[in-house]
């Protein structure tokens, strides 16, 4: 006789799993674990991921060890100066035989899209993939096909090489629940990375799932019941007023942002293995999730400033207890 396992058992149990999920993606994506549980709580929150780094540091590494380990399906498509939304979208092509239109779905059509180098893309091509994550649809000669779920959007741009370039106006990256960069691992771990990678592949294939798409979607639905304390959306709301009179910024959080916020932090919590939201993961995603967002009121490097701005925030609101 089968054992049938309670709701809240199912529950209890896909919580377990997350801390697995993270072990399972570090056995090939090694040194980066908080980036791993961020871009999870991402997933979760169905947000989208912005990845402004260096080439080379395992930006694709990290896509491919998350889908594999989620049990998704995955994409990678390079994003070039003549690349047209059809070619991520889709195009609808005449068939001579059937004397009718077919509609050939383009690489978004999947679970998690890598859009490597995004800001290398014409703005038309970038708006149709924006357009996309915010609808989660997709329309090609007047049809409309709604998007595989769960989807997740991981986007790359190289902060060094501008040249060519389209960057992302501020709306649109007001589109991407987080901007991460992953950094250069430490010695050690990097000594593995090359001992590894002189043996050959980089472990992705080997990979077992952890999830599947029917429980990343059950975890997204449960994200919305994370148990949030009215006093810990009076803090989140101080912090993000705060950036709208800070008088270093020329524009604050938006509501999006503030709600992206509060999502991403229920996300981090789940993927903690708590059923409630925390002071602490608030904290840990106001620069993830807001940064990004704000203008600076003078030159330099926006997003720098921003964060500097965020910290003093931080430091300045007290924390409820």
């Amino acid at each position: 006789m089968l054992n049938v396992l309670a709701p809240d058992d199912v529950e209890a149990l896909d919580l377990a799993l997350l801390p697995r999920l993270v072990d399972e993606v570090e056995t090939v994506f090694r040194g980066k674990r908080e980036t791993v549980r961020l871009s999870l709580a991402a997933l979760l929150a169905r947000g989208h991921l912005l990845f402004e780094d260096i080439p080379g540091v395992g930006k694709t590494t990290l896509a491919r060890a998350l889908t594999a380990a989620l049990g998704l399906e995955f994409r990678r498509v390079q994003f070039t100066s003549d690349l047209l939304p059809s070619d991520v979208l889709g195009v609808s092509v005449y068939n001579p035989r059937t004397h009718e239109f077919e509609t050939r779905p383009g690489p978004i059509f999947t679970h998690v899209v890598l859009a490597d180098e995004i800001n290398r893309a014409p703005p038309r091509t970038q708006s149709g993939l924006l357009e996309a994550m915010q609808e989660g649809r997709v329309t090609i000669d007047d049809r409309s096909f709604d998007l595989p779920r769960p989807f997740l959007v991981m986007a790359t741009q190289n902060p060094l090489e501008q040249h060519g370039t389209y960057p992302l106006p501020e709306s649109q990256l007001d589109r991407f629940l987080m901007r991460l960069a992953i950094g250069y691992p430490d010695a050690a771990e990097e000594r593995d990375v090359l001992l590894r990678s002189a043996a050959g592949g980089d472990g992705v294939e080997g990979m077992r799932p952890v999830l599947d798409a029917a429980r990343v979607l059950a975890l997204q639905e449960r994200v919305e019941r994370v148990h949030t304390e009215p006093a810990l959306v009076d803090y989140l709301m101080a912090i993000v007023h705060a950036t709208r009179h800070d008088p270093r910024l020329r524009a604050g959080a938006s509501t999006r942002g503030a709600i992206g916020l509060l999502r991403a932090a229920r996300g981090y919590a789940l993927v903690d293995g708590r059923d409630f939201l925390a002071p602490d993961d608030v904290r840990r995603l106001v620069v993830p999730c807001l940064a990004h967002r704000l203008l600076s009121a003078g030159g330099g490097d926006t997003y720098d400033q921003a964060v500097a701005v965020l910290e003093e925030i931080l430091h300045a609101i007290p924390v409820p207890v």
